[in-house]
């Protein structure tokens, strides 16, 4: 790889970074594993970035890049990921400005969310990321339609984990 290819990609790396945090916390529950996904993600994306043509956005093929590697990564290793229990997590703020009802929807959403199988993660992930169909289909590698009615169901499932 040349300078100018790898002083780019670092760039490009440093401006995106938080895609593959955002992968590393979906697919991880302590700090050495978020850490080790972190760098394997990123090993990853450079070994692929001479490959990278630009037919989409740098964004996208790093999302599908970091879930490409988290999902495998652990379907070989078939480990279980345990996840952060969000009842025993506290978090600290002036109790007379806050109020805690989105906090508690947002928990109440992410074990639903951990429920999903590892695929099923991935779309409700991007889908959270406000990414449109189209976007999701191509960092899935999936049909637009596909996307759509794997959402459909997806969102049918989590309503019935949240509301059984």
């Amino acid at each position: 790889m040349t300078k100018e290819l790898e002083h780019h990609f670092v760039e490009l790396l440093e401006k995106h970074q938080n895609i593959i945090h955002k992968v590393c916390r979906l697919y991880t529950n302590n700090y050495d594993a978020h850490n080790d996904l972190f760098q394997e993600i990123t090993i990853q994306l450079w070994k692929a970035y001479p490959k990278f043509r630009g037919d989409s956005k740098f964004s996208t093929w790093m999302y599908r890049v970091g879930l490409n590697t988290a999902i495998t990564l652990y379907r070989k290793s078939k480990r279980t990921i345990n996840t952060q229990d969000f009842n025993g997590v506290e978090f600290r703020m002036k109790a007379d400005d806050y109020d805690d009802t989105e906090e508690q929807q947002l928990k109440t959403l992410y074990k639903a969310v951990y429920e999903l199988n590892d695929i099923e993660k991935a779309l409700v992930f991007l889908y959270l990321e406000d990414k449109d169909y189209r976007e999701i289909s191509e960092t899935m590698g999936i049909t637009e339609v596909n996307a759509r009615v794997k959402m459909n169901r997806i969102k049918t499932k989590l309503k019935t984990i949240l509301n059984p």
